[in-house]
């Protein structure tokens, strides 16, 4: 049996695949955007949050109410609303039910919900039992109101509410996080009182600025009573852009020598806490900490005590320390990027949502007084009907005996309208009593004093905003309460430099000739008398403390660093400095120094340049070093010599030729690196040819000596014999006696 198919493409519209996959992600695109991931300003609540509030009200589960299993809330949400995962919705149930999570909990759980340490810690929901929370009634009171738009929900069944009626800017009051697609938000939550002091500034005075707003709202306020320490000026320009981001630090105090830390940043898990300082003490990177406990408890939920090693031990530096290193100081990123009344997408500025979201709640009341104006004066209308019936009952009653069509007649015969007739045909005989003539005037002139009001409400923007100003004091003294997050501004948290975390021990470092480099304790090590690798021999050796850096620099002019703590000891030969460090090929090592950062040191090459540089300027972290001292064709850098007092030192530069010239270090420049400026005059010509050079100088105190070696010779020249060499920096310098001719060496003696 052969079959056959229709292969005409009649009936089928085709479409480019590029057009129908860019068509196909724009649609979902703006469907995670819109109605999953972004808040709308009104409620300041997602949809799978909209519709879980929502079912647990129609659920009857209030705050009075008994608990009832989360997993019947979850079932109802889904299969009514919110056509998506069991587990989502749970979580997201669970949020809201986390007073560690949300700064007012909308949902009130019993059970395991979560700890602040492990917030996805929850039991399932076949276990957890949940109701409203007290704080719900700001979203949920005003919904059967007339105040919301129904729309059909996923299977046009029901209808649900696009947005809830808040009556109070939950929006800022819990914040929010959410991820979309190409944007996402992230609002901060605030303080309520603060915040409804806000709405009822710029309810008075509309023309508030930012500034002015920001004197009621200092900033977020975090479910926890760890400090914001971010500036106010820096709080106030992210309230101006609607970006930015705040750090959050623990709070700790001192007991007995101990660090005891009682507050912990938004969602920072007091058990990661310890397990990063318990890694940095592992690795010892914290010597100065002997012992770590988490106390914590029922009484205390966050309580981690620091045991430091002594009380010699700085408490604010390891603190500090600790806050660069760890999580007890967080950033929190700020992106106000909410969905407002005109439906779209905006990052928004403080004030801007602010007066957005009032103009939402003034609609909101809006419809509220309609819908209750149009229930008082339909009320009214039938109480009208009704009265005129009470007045002419026999004439009714015989109407209603007689006539076929007695509602007809009714109409007719009093002139009353459609629905009056039918109420009247509804009302009981028992209600035309005698008596109920004075309910019925007596409810007519309340109802009509009512609509009264309300017409005088509608009527009127400025008695309107008078009625939200009052119902936003009232709902800021039922739901309000203290701050939670202090505001402190702190400076920048500095992590302990690795020197810093070593004890200050005694140490000589020595160099060889061949640039092998090891470290001794203490400064009583004879380096002369250590041994050496065949062909190799002592070259320098210098004295300083373990938690300094080791600087050495080449014959290229160039300088490198290396913790003292790191060089290998002095019993054996120690290592290359090349294995370290990556010199230019050629260059060997020429001088080793400890200086300690602030240190002043004059640079000299022996072409006759020099400057004065820092023992930090010298420092690099680099392998390859820095370029230290701009050395001319051929020269060479000697050894720099330490200043003691910039202001009142003088320098003695000495050539080979004999010459020597004074000046103060003062008339040197202070440079970070270079060739520096001219110390003593040798011929250009000279100092090309090698023929005349720098054989070396000195620092000199003015109460030094200064001696000169030239063979087995000695020269000693106190300060004021040294008049006769002293001179402006540069010049060519006077002849010493002779015998001098030829100086091999100098050195200062106190």
């Amino acid at each position: 049996m052969t079959q056959s198919y229709d292969l005409s493409l009649e009936g089928v519209e085709r479409r480019s695949m590029a057009e129908f996959t860019e068509q196909a992600y724009l649609n979902y695109s703006m469907y995670v955007i819109m109605d999953r991931a972004l808040p709308h300003i009104g409620d300041g609540l997602k949809p799978v949050q909209r519709r879980i509030v929502y079912a647990m009200s129609e659920l009857n589960l209030d705050a009075d109410s008994k608990h009832k299993k989360s997993a019947r809330t979850v079932g109802d949400v889904l299969g009514k609303y919110h056509p998506h995962g069991d587990i989502a919705c749970y979580e997201a149930m669970v949020l809201m039910a986390q007073p560690f999570s949300y700064r007012y909990p909308l949902v009130d759980g019993q059970g395991n919900w979560g700890a602040p340490d492990d917030p996805k810690s929850f039991a399932a929901m076949r276990y957890t039992e949940a109701r409203l929370a007290r704080y719900s009634e700001v979203l949920l009171t005003e919904l059967g109101q007339g105040t919301v738009d129904w729309i059909p929900n996923f299977d046009g069944t029901m209808n649900e509410p696009a947005v809830l009626p808040a009556r109070l800017p939950n929006l800022l009051l819990n914040g929010t996080t959410g991820i979309a697609v190409g944007m996402a938000t992230d609002v901060p939550p605030h303080n309520l009182r603060e915040v409804a002091a806000a709405c009822v500034l710029l309810l008075d005075k509309p023309k508030s600025t930012l500034e002015d707003v920001c004197e009621h709202i200092q900033g977020p306020d975090y479910p926890t009573d760890a400090e914001i320490i971010t500036p106010r000026a820096d709080i106030l320009k992210i309230y101006q852009s609607g970006r930015g981001s705040l750090r959050m630090r623990a709070i700790y105090h001192v007991d007995d020598g101990d660090v005891v830390i009682t507050a912990l940043p938004h969602q920072v898990s007091g058990a990661k806490v310890i397990e990063q300082i318990a890694a940095q003490m592992q690795a010892k990177k914290l010597p100065m900490v002997a012992d770590l406990r988490d106390e914590s408890d029922h009484e205390n939920p966050c309580r981690i005590v620091i045991i430091p090693r002594s009380n010699r031990v700085s408490t604010t530096e390891l603190m500090q320390h600790l806050f660069a290193t760890t999580d007890l100081e967080s950033s929190y990123r700020v992106n106000t990027n909410v969905i407002g009344l005109d439906g779209r997408p905006q990052v928004k500025d403080l004030r801007s949502m602010l007066m957005e979201w009032l103009v939402f709640r003034v609609d909101t009341i809006r419809k509220r007084l309609q819908f209750r104006l149009d229930r008082v004066e339909k009320r009214l209308h039938l109480l009208e009907g009704l009265l005129i019936a009470f007045l002419n009952l026999d004439e009714v009653i015989e109407i209603i005996r007689n006539e076929e069509h007695p509602k007809a007649v009714l109409m007719e015969r009093f002139g009353i309208s459609d629905t009056q007739a039918d109420y009247i045909l509804d009302t009981r005989l028992r209600q035309l009593a005698r008596l109920e003539e004075m309910k019925i005037r007596g409810e007519q002139d309340e109802l009509a004093k009512e609509q009264a009001e309300l017409q005088a409400l509608l009527g009127s923007e400025a008695k309107l905003k008078r009625l939200v100003r009052k119902e936003l004091l009232a709902d800021a003294k039922t739901y309000g309460d203290e701050r939670r997050s202090p505001l402190v501004e702190r400076g920048e948290a500095r992590a302990l430099a690795e020197t810093d975390l070593v004890p200050a021990e005694p140490v000589t470092v020595v160099m060889s000739e061949q640039g092998w480099v090891r470290s001794g304790r203490g400064h009583e090590l004879d380096p002369t008398g250590l041994s050496y690798k065949a062909g190799d021999g002592f070259k320098q050796a210098v004295q300083g403390r373990s938690n300094q850096f080791v600087v050495f620099i080449d014959s290229a002019g160039r300088s490198y660093s290396l913790p003292a703590h790191t060089l290998p000891a002095a019993r054996g030969h120690g290592e290359p400095l090349s294995g370290r460090l990556s010199p230019p090929a050629g260059a060997t090592f020429e001088c080793v120094l400890m200086p300690s950062d602030e240190q002043q040191m004059v640079m000299v090459s022996d072409a006759g340049y020099g400057f004065v540089v820092t023992g930090a300027d010298m420092q690099s972290k680099n392998k390859a070093g820095k370029a230290l001292i701009t050395l001319p064709k051929a020269a060479r850098v000697l050894p720099p010599q330490v200043v003691n007092d910039f202001a009142e030192d003088w320098l003695a530069v000495v050539t080979n030729e004999g010459r020597l010239l004074v000046f103060k270090v003062a008339d040197l420049p202070q440079l970070s690196r270079g060739k520096g400026n001219k110390l003593i005059g040798i011929p250009t010509d000279r100092a090309a040819k090698r023929e005349e050079w720098v054989v070396g100088f000195a620092v000199l105190a003015p109460q030094a000596t200064l001696v000169l070696v030239a063979g087995k010779r000695t020269l000693s020249l106190k300060f004021t014999d040294l008049e006769h060499y002293q001179g402006e920096r540069g010049r060519r310098g006077n002849k010493l006696p002779r015998g001098f001719q030829r100086v091999d060496a100098l050195h200062v003696e106190l």
